[in-house]
């Protein structure tokens, strides 16, 4: 077999090549061996080593080095925000250390995403949008859209955010809700608007769109494929303790395209179905499922966890929207693992390995499930108050747009 010539050499070296240190330059690394040397460290040591010389700061920055970089260590990397530090966001990764720490505002929950920008927001109309790899910041225009000015949600803002990706375009998107002013003021309709993040400052304005017919429980929302998905409000919950059956499943789920900014149809989960509500004890305990269910994204498909306190977590993935299929993909004994009132258990992700990484909210625990040895361990790190996925790469000083 005759040997590879040179043009199987890595891409990265052939498309760009370093330019040659100066000759007996006393200390000074030939550029090839500098660039495999930094390739090896770690992204926060690189981001520390930027600061030596602009030279570094320079390879180190280059789109080329980044790719380079991110392929020889692939994550994955969490957002973070910790509950004693209301100011910032913080970029781990699954051992718990801190890679990175990016400067937000106070009093700001930081949203589950699974994008290269980080989104926190208040309850009180504010959202910002930040970039961990440029730590630059905007803040998102509290007015709400014209047609919504003088609804009395808006005058009165209780807001809930959530943000992903179109799929089609790579523009990124955040839906805003504005909730009813009162949980029981059943006569106001929840007002929903889209804002696009790197839309230009000619689109820098929220839009109005249709609101559901259904409550949605704004607060437990997923980004999937740029749908957002909702289940409904536990509203309906309390409807039925006072005697009112509207008919509405806890496991009904709303979905609103972030493409289109339109609302697709409802489907139905694989949980209620099986319940009925003859006599007391059933009534009961078809009522708790309102407390017991979270949506995520997983391999990027939608997911549907179900805690069934003292005894399991079952994750069920729907693997068919128009049809309204959902496969029971784990099914995990948690009786020692998992606290009995920990009210929101949400997956995160699936590691390489198989690994199923589980944030539980109440508690501020991450833990990590071992399906080949059915074990739990927990990330050893400060309680959590909220947590996501970061997609992007810190070293490049070139993310996208924020306006």
């Amino acid at each position: 077999m005759a040997s590879p010539g040179p043009s199987s050499a890595p891409a990265i070296r052939s498309t760009r090549r370093l330019a040659p240190a100066a000759p007996n330059a006393a200390g000074v690394l030939p550029p090839d061996l500098l660039f495999d040397v930094l390739l090896r460290l770690p992204a926060k040591e690189l981001c520390r080593l930027r600061a030596v010389c602009r030279s570094w700061r320079s390879l180190t920055s280059d789109p080329l080095f980044a790719g380079a970089h991110a392929a020889r260590h692939p994550g994955p990397l969490l957002l973070a925000k910790f509950r004693d530090d209301e100011a910032r966001v913080h970029i781990v990764d699954l051992s718990g250390s801190v890679v990175k720490r990016i400067a937000g505002p106070d009093g700001h929950e930081l949203l589950c995403t699974r994008l290269h920008l980080a989104c926190v927001a208040s309850k009180g109309n504010s959202c910002h949008v930040l970039d961990p790899a440029t730590g630059a910041a905007y803040a998102l225009p509290e007015s709400p859209a014209p047609e919504h000015v003088n609804h009395e949600n808006s005058r009165d803002p209780y807001t809930f955010f959530a943000s992903g990706r179109v799929a089609s375009t790579g523009e990124c998107k955040v839906l805003r809700v504005f909730n009813r002013t009162e949980f029981d003021a059943f006569d106001q309709q929840q007002l929903f608007e889209v804002f696009t993040i790197n839309g230009g400052v000619s689109n820098a304005q929220w839009r109005a769109r249709q609101s559901h017919y259904l409550f949605v429980e704004a607060n437990n929302a997923a980004v999937v494929g740029g749908v957002v998905y909702f289940l409904t409000d536990c509203a309906y919950d309390l409807m039925l303790f006072f005697g009112v059956n509207t008919g509405i499943h806890p496991d009904c789920i709303a979905s609103f395209d972030l493409g289109t900014e339109e609302w697709r149809r409802d489907i139905q989960g694989p949980i209620s179905s099986g319940l009925s509500m003859d006599g007391a004890n059933a009534t009961e305990e078809y009522r708790s499922i309102w407390h017991k269910l979270t949506l995520s994204e997983l391999k990027g498909s939608l997911v549907l966890a179900y805690h069934r306190r003292h005894q399991s977590l079952d994750l069920w993935l729907l693997t068919d929207f128009e049809r309204g299929l959902w496969v029971k993909e784990y099914s995990i004994q948690t009786e020692s693992a998992i606290p009995a009132d920990e009210y929101f258990v949400k997956p995160l992700l699936v590691s390489d390995d198989g690994r199923l990484v589980i944030f539980l909210a109440s508690t501020g625990l991450l833990l990590i499930y071992d399906p080949r040895t059915n074990s739990f361990s927990e990330v050893e790190m400060r309680r959590l108050d909220a947590v996501g996925l970061y997609t992007g790469n810190l070293l490049s000083l070139q993310g996208g747009d924020i306006v």
